[in-house]
């Protein structure tokens, strides 16, 4: 039987599962999103001959790994497989908070003339949460604020899409927190070693991407006083250097303080969404989403700091252990080679004196010819 080379510990309804575990464990899959879904974890284990009991509906279930808590929520599901001759295993599924309640039930209220942040916390007092809203979020004041046949969930996703925010739901405890902010969790560093391996696996990187890259963001809104449409506008410095691209949201506000708020939204949006990529680590229990990470020894002009959105801990009993970063928001030098000319490579990619894709040298007997500091130069300069 192969052996844990993880800490792991379980605590079940409280109760410390970890001895009565071992024996059946085969891998735990822990995941942390930023609020767009729950957190999740699931469990697999050795049901063979179906001697394990099955776990309660709604029971509480922690996880630590190397001694940090990396899940706390209740369990959701749990399904048996097998087949024959191919063994049986039990999957326990576990969510962030219990979905079963009126957390998810439709609601009929609303409120006038009240803060963004008082109306979250009468509708989480409806459903039994501790609503817990971001100071520059709880004070926003709104004419008018509903649930129309909405849960709590439908309400906190759709102002969170509106307002750039974080709207997350941990055990009884919601949170509705403002993106791209330090939000004093704990900094992770990746070090991709050369010459001495780091803890970094593997990384896949795209530190600038320009389909969401916008310079402006506008916003319509109904001026009541002067009977006419009127449009707020937010500048975007994404200091990249890009052609002006306004992101004119389709929707109007109703006054030009929630243009405002919608605007400023959508430039937090546009500064998120200005690289992605993923990174393969050894085990990292103390990353979390929405906490920021920081690269080093990838390559100039990809090594920064970056913004966690996922976070999937795995742990095996017949290998290793790992946490995956899913990265946006790319800042600290990320997606600037700040390099001399004179430490570029001596020929142009892609003139090396090899033939094209289509057979056919460039000019000067090499390849296509084409240099990244003059694109275009070296392009149909090859014989007719």
């Amino acid at each position: 039987m192969a052996h844990w080379k993880t800490h792991w510990k379980v605590l079940v309804n409280g109760q410390d599962m970890t001895i009565s575990m071992r024996p059946f464990l085969i891998d735990i899959t822990v995941t942390d999103k930023e609020g767009s879904a729950s957190d999740t974890c699931a469990l697999t284990l050795d049901d063979t001959g179906g001697q394990l009991a099955l776990p309660s509906e709604g029971a509480s279930l922690l996880v630590f790994l190397n001694g940090v808590l990396v899940f706390s929520g209740v369990v959701d599901t749990v399904r048996s497989s097998g087949s024959r001759g191919g063994g049986r295993l039990l999957r326990v599924s576990a969510k962030g908070f219990d979905s079963r309640g009126k957390i998810k039930q439709p609601m009929q209220i609303h409120q006038d003339d009240g803060t963004i942040g008082d109306f979250l916390k009468k509708l989480g007092n409806k459903v039994g949460l501790d609503v817990k809203v971001d100071p520059g979020f709880a004070s926003i004041a709104r004419t008018y604020l509903a649930a129309d046949g909405e849960s709590f969930l439908h309400v906190g996703q759709r102002l969170a899409r509106e307002l750039g925010a974080t709207f997350k739901i941990r055990n009884t405890q919601a949170v509705f927190a403002k993106r791209g902010v330090d939000a004093g969790l704990p900094a992770v560093t990746g070090r991709a070693g050369a010459k001495q391996p780091g803890n970094v696996i593997n990384w896949d990187i795209a530190p600038f991407a320009g389909r969401r890259s916008f310079t402006k963001a506008k916003v319509q809104y109904f001026d009541r006083e002067a009977a006419e449409f009127k449009t707020e506008e937010v500048d975007i410095d994404l200091d990249r250097g890009l052609p002006e691209a306004v992101n004119f949201v389709r929707s109007k506000a109703a006054d030009k303080s929630q243009a405002k708020d919608i605007a400023e939204a959508r430039k937090r949006e546009a500064e998120r969404e200005g690289g992605e990529g993923s990174v393969l680590l050894d085990l990292t229990p103390e990353a979390q989403a929405e906490a920021m990470f920081a690269l080093k020894g990838a390559r100039p002009g990809v090594d920064g700091t970056y913004r966690i959105v996922t976070v999937t801990h795995k742990a095996d009993r017949n290998g290793g252990s790992t946490t995956a970063l899913e990265l946006k928001q790319p800042g600290g030098g990320a997606g600037k080679d700040s390099r001399k000319s004179k430490n570029a490579p001596d020929t142009p990619i892609g003139a090396q004196g090899t033939s094209g894709a289509g057979g056919a040298d460039g000019a000067a007997g090499g390849g296509s010819g084409l240099n990244l500091d003059n694109v275009g130069s070296g392009l149909g300069d090859g014989p007719e």
